[in-house]
This record gives C-alpha cells, sequence and structure tokens, in this order.
C-alpha cells in the first residue's frame, strides 16, 4: 500500500482498515481501507469490480463488513441499519438510486424525515426543497409535485443528490452522483461540493471519469480486486496516466481510436425521425443517421432525448411525427415491433429496463434473440459462434454464463446488454448512456466495439450526457434541448464549450433571447449570439431582419455569410462590408471565470443610421451581470 501523509493535516473523521467482505463465495473486499478528514474530497477510484461501492455502503449502513475496522471520530464504528448511519452524520448519494416510486420529488427530498416523530411543515420543506434544486440548477426541470417514477434515470439522481444535501450530513459519500449529468450540471453540483467541503464536511467521491477526479478532489484512495493499492494520496502528485496504471494494473492506451480509414463510406440514411412529438418531455425532435455512421444525440437532463428514444421504440405514446426505416414511415406500438424492424435499444436505465434479475448471464445475454427466434425450441445453438465471438472481444467471463447477471460489476452488466443486442445483427443501434457507471477499461472496451459495429455497417445512435465522450465517437451531434432539436452539426466543429452553449435549456438563456429581440426592433436590425472560433461560426439565436445570413443552430464560415469582414475584425463598433451593404457591431460575452459565452452582434443596412455602441455594449455588460446574480 502506498500512503502519503501531510504533517498539517486534520485529524480523521472516519478511518477504515482491513475491511473485508465476502457475499457467498465472492470476496467483494479483501483489504479495503479509507481515510476522510474534514474539509477535503477525497476520490475513492477503481475500475467496475474493485469494490468501490461495496466499501461505500458498508460505511452508510447498508450492509455489514466480514472483517477490518472502522471508526468515526476515534471511536469505533458499528452500523446496524442505514438509519443508524444516518443518525450518525453519514449519508449516501447511491448510484442505482433508492428512492420510492410512488411519492412526490418533495416527499423523496425528506423521505428520511418522514419517518420521524412530530409534525412536518411542507411549506418549510418545499421553500428549502427549491433551494436545494435551484443551487443544483434544476428547479425548473424537477418539479416537487411530480411522481418519481415520472422521472427519466438521470432526473431520479438529481432528487438522490437533493435527498443527501437535505440531511446536512457531516459525512457524505456521492457514489458516481454524475454519470447521467452534463459538464453544466456537474459544475453546479462540484459547486455545492466545494462549499460542503469549505464548511468542514467530509466527502467520498466516487467516479469513472478522471477528468473530474482531478477537478474537484483533493486526496484519491485506489482500489483494484478489493485491496487498496493506494490510500490517502495527493491528487495533484499523480497524473491520469498514474491513476490508469493502478486501477486496471496496465496501460490500456487512446480511450477514443480513430475510425477506419478503409470503412466505406455512404450517404444511405437507415433511420430517420421527423418532428417526433411525445408530450411533455418531446416537443418537435428531428434526426437521421446513415449506414455506418455514429451519431450523437446530446443535451442536458430533461432535455427529452431519453424520452425520444423511448417514443421511437414503443415505450411511450408519441402524438405527431414520423419515423422511417430505409425511407418507409413505420410505427412501433410495442418494443417487438422495433426489434422486427432491425432496431436494437440499450436503455438508460440498467436495473429498471435491462436486467431480468432472475436469470442467468446467458438468458440475460440471449433475450432479444428469442424475441426473434420463430419455431421450436429457443434457437441457441444457430447463436453459439456468434456469442464466443463476443465474449472474447468483450472480455466477459466464459466459464460463468450460467451464474446471475446480479453477481457481477455494472461495467461487466453493461457489456453483456450491448452484446445481446449484437447478436441480433440490427440495422440501427441506440445506446442511452452507454458508458454510465462503467470504469474506463470497459469504456474502451465499449468503445472499440462500437466502432467495429458502425466499420461493418451499422447505424450506431448513442445518447450521452457526456459531451467529451460525444465529441470523441461520433461524426455528428443532433443537441436537444427543451424538447426541440436545436443543432445538428459535424462534431470536427464542435467542442465541450460550444456543446454546453447548444445545450442550454431556453429559460436559462431568456434573457439573451429577450436582449435579441429588443434589440431588433428598436433599430430595425438583425441580432444574433454566435460562437465564433477562428474563421467558423455558431449560431445559437437570432431575431429580426435575417440581414447576416444566419438561423439558429447553423455552422457557417464567415465567408459563407453576408458579413464576413465584421465577423473577422469582431470589434465593438460598427463596422461595414466592403459593398457597403451591411454594418455589423459585436460584443463578446464572458463570464466571471473568463469563459467565453458567445459573441451578441448587431447588423443594420448599410445607409442605416447606426446606434451608440457603448448603449449596446452597456446592454450586454449589463445582461451578463444579472446572469452572475442569479448564480
Amino acid at each position: 500500500m502506498n500512503t502519503l501523509k501531510s504533517q498539517t493535516r486534520t485529524e480523521p473523521l472516519l478511518t477504515a482498515r482491513g475491511v473485508s467482505k465476502a457475499f457467498g463465495k465472492t470476496q467483494a473486499l479483501t483489504d479495503a481501507a479509507l481515510t476522510l478528514r474534514p474539509g477535503e474530497v477525497v476520490g475513492l477510484l477503481g475500475a467496475n469490480g474493485a469494490g468501490k461501492s461495496t466499501l461505500s455502503r458498508i460505511i452508510s449502513g447498508h450492509i455489514q463488513p466480514s472483517g477490518g475496522d472502522i471508526t468515526l471520530n476515534g471511536a469505533p464504528l458499528v452500523l446496524t441499519s442505514t438509519r443508524n448511519a444516518l443518525q450518525q452524520g453519514i449519508a449516501l448519494v447511491a448510484q442505482e438510486t433508492s428512492l420510492a416510486p410512488d411519492l412526490t420529488v418533495l416527499e423523496n427530498i425528506f423521505l428520511p424525515d418522514l419517518a420521524t416523530p412530530g409534525r412536518l411543515s411542507f411549506k418549510a420543506m418545499r421553500s428549502k426543497a427549491s433551494t436545494l434544486l435551484s443551487g443544483l440548477g434544476h428547479e425548473h426541470v424537477l418539479p416537487l409535485d411530480a411522481e418519481v417514477r415520472l422521472l427519466s434515470a438521470a432526473q431520479r439522481q438529481l432528487v438522490e443528490i437533493a435527498k443527501a444535501l437535505a440531511l446536512d450530513a457531516r459525512l457524505v459519500i456521492f457514489d458516481e452522483p454524475t454519470a447521467s449529468l452534463s459538464a453544466t450540471e456537474v459544475s453546479r453540483l462540484f459547486d455545492i461540493m466545494a462549499r460542503l467541503r469549505d464548511g468542514g464536511r467530509a466527502l467520498a467521491f466516487v467516479s469513472h471519469r478522471l477528468e473530474e477526479v482531478f477537478a474537484i478532489t483533493d486526496r484519491v484512495t485506489i482500489l483494484r480486486e478489493g485491496q487498496s493499492v493506494v490510500e490517502d494520496v495527493e491528487t495533484s502528485s499523480l497524473t491520469q496516466g498514474d491513476v490508469i496504471q493502478h486501477m486496471v494494473g496496465r496501460d490500456i492506451g487512446a480511450i477514443y481510436s480513430a475510425r477506419s480509414a478503409s470503412r466505406p463510406k455512404t450517404n444511405e440514411v437507415v433511420f430517420e425521425v421527423r418532428h417526433l412529438k411525445s408530450a411533455p418531455w418531446v416537443r418537435d425532435v428531428s434526426f437521421a443517421v446513415h449506414k455506418g455512421e455514429i451519431l450523437g444525440l446530446g443535451g442536458l437532463v430533461g432535455a427529452g432525448r431519453s424520452e425520444a428514444a423511448e417514443a421511437i421504440w414503443g415505450l411511450r405514446p408519441h402524438q405527431d411525427g414520423e419515423i422511417l426505416v430505409r425511407g418507409r414511415p413505420v410505427t412501433f406500438r410495442k418494443p417487438a415491433d422495433a426489434v422486427r424492424a432491425g432496431l436494437g435499444f440499450v436503455a438508460e436505465d440498467r436495473r429498471a429496463q435491462n436486467i431480468v434479475p432472475d436469470m442467468s448471464v446467458r438468458e440475460n445475454l440471449l433475450l432479444a434473440h428469442l424475441g426473434l427466434h420463430r419455431g421450436f425450441g429457443r434457437g441457441y445453438g444457430k447463436c453459439t459462434t456468434r456469442i464466443a465471438e463476443l465474449i472474447k472481444d468483450l472480455g466477459l467471463p466464459a466459464d460463468r454464463l450460467d451464474s446471475s447477471l446480479l453477481n457481477f460489476s455494472g461495467g461487466m452488466q453493461q457489456k453483456i446488454i450491448i452484446a445481446r443486442w449484437l447478436l441480433t445483427d440490427p440495422e440501427v443501434l441506440i445506446l442511452d448512456e452507454p458508458t454510465k457507471g462503467v470504469d474506463i477499461g470497459t469504456r474502451s472496451s465499449i468503445y472499440r466495439i462500437l466502432q467495429g459495429a458502425a466499420d461493418a455497417g451499422m447505424a450506431v445512435i448513442v445518447i450521452s450526457s457526456d459531451f467529451e465522450e460525444l465529441l470523441g465517437l461520433a461524426e455528428r451531434i443532433v443537441v436537444v434541448s427543451d424538447g426541440y432539436t436545436i443543432a445538428d452539426l459535424p462534431a470536427a466543429r464542435l467542442t465541450e464549450e460550444k456543446l454546453t452553449l447548444l445545450a442550454a435549456p431556453r429559460t436559462s438563456t431568456a434573457r439573451n433571447q429577450a436582449l435579441l429581440k429588443a434589440f431588433a426592433q428598436e433599430f430595425e436590425a438583425d441580432a444574433f449570439w454566435t460562437l465564433l472560433d477562428r474563421d467558423d461560426l455558431i449560431c445559437l439565436a437570432q431575431a429580426g431582419r435575417t440581414l447576416a445570413g444566419l438561423a439558429p443552430g447553423e455552422a457557417l464560415r464567415f465567408d459563407e455569410t453576408r458579413i464576413p469582414i465584421a465577423l473577422a475584425a469582431r470589434r465593438n463598433e460598427f463596422v461595414k462590408e466592403s459593398d457597403d451593404t451591411h454594418q455589423t457591431m459585436l460584443v463578446q460575452m464572458t463570464d466571471k471565470r473568463g469563459h467565453d459565452l458567445g459573441w451578441i452582434g448587431v447588423t443594420l443596412a448599410g445607409n442605416a443610421s447606426a446606434p451608440s455602441p457603448d448603449e449596446i455594449e452597456a446592454r450586454v455588460q449589463a445582461l451578463l451581470r444579472a446572469g452572475e446574480e442569479d448564480k
């Protein structure tokens, strides 16, 4: 074990040494250790099956250890239940949510309080819940009176986070809390975690996203095969390569590999969705995917991406729109219709939507095949060769196919679910958050198998809140916000920052839209909000006359617009084009951290009387100040 200690460290709030845990014949932990101090965030890392969640559940009272010593404030800690842990001030934000599906968001946030003696003030609870959700940036996405069973997996995760924050615990374990969150939502969560840390809380953060680990943690502990191989080490003393090496015991190489240059390229559209509507989450979603293409569907939690996939698949009704397979309109009244039409679907919620817990690995693996098989028997024989190939490609345990799927780690379960659909050789494979809660080695393996399937001609659609994943994997990205398709752009023209701004909910950009409309009306102008990068732009919003030649969601080169000189100049004064037909002023927007929020532009006819540049800039700066005050 590698241990690094600082002489200025505060006394530990919790220490765990030599912790072990066996589930029957399976040894989940053999020699695990963890130290948590007030005012620190400690990363608890490891590959799938390393024992991170098991250790977290032991510390939070969900399960009892088989051996080892745990102390809290120097005294032995023996927990018999989660309520016992909560009484000690220990809370867990679980990866698999433990909410009451028939209760409301409000009731679930304060679920531990519902069993306490005395009367509860629902008015006070509602006020506190609104404050918590506002801090997470989701007060408009998570209505307090909505039943939790109607929420998506990502929304339920946010309720789980709010529930832990409401407890005001002194020790909080975050077990994969960001698995379904986008960069913006992760940033908000990290702001809250930083406030908790600065307030003297001890935090443990379990994550497979290494960039997050380096962004928020002070120290790390790394588990491998149930043992602590690195414990209580300063995060700044390690590189991502060091962490990966400790986690998996080897160098896995590049996570995202380039697509094969020899693969056949085609413009053949095999699947298309036109103006899909499925109230209340999906309002107008359109996209198309070509043979052999990997298409990304990006957006924030509550944007409607998962709901659109479920409406396509026949899992929820849709009121309008067309679904076309190879140009022919189809209607999927139930999932079996989609399977027979050549589609496969890996849903977001692994436990609730993908796994049959009472079945073995083999039976779970062959579920989709059974739906396609016709005739007597189960038809397993014809799949033998293909199963052997998939087991080898995905690193699945060939000798444990008859074991229960629940005995495997989340990453192994996810591989089996993906293999289930690859067995059916679908023309179109839709995957919703395919790497949620899996380690970096498993992610690399999943990416490789998806790229191989696309190279063989399969159309692949990946829904993800991880913008880095979309940019690394997809060739084209469709952005969805508030149930609408906002943009359809090549991944090469996007960055995480651009995706974040494109995906922003309309409620959060209402002030920007209002300012554009005001400029357009007052000055009889074309007002727009755009991202500029070298000689390229992406238009985020536009109002008024279309003088500049921009439309929301479009990506253009400067010379494809009517205002190339002004765009290149980027000055906060009106700049005329060479033919004097247009004059444009641009004002850059940046937040207090210096992040680029785009440019507000005002375009007038060349012979029009221009307003004061100082007035326009002052109003843009006032907009920025109002936005900062909201945060």
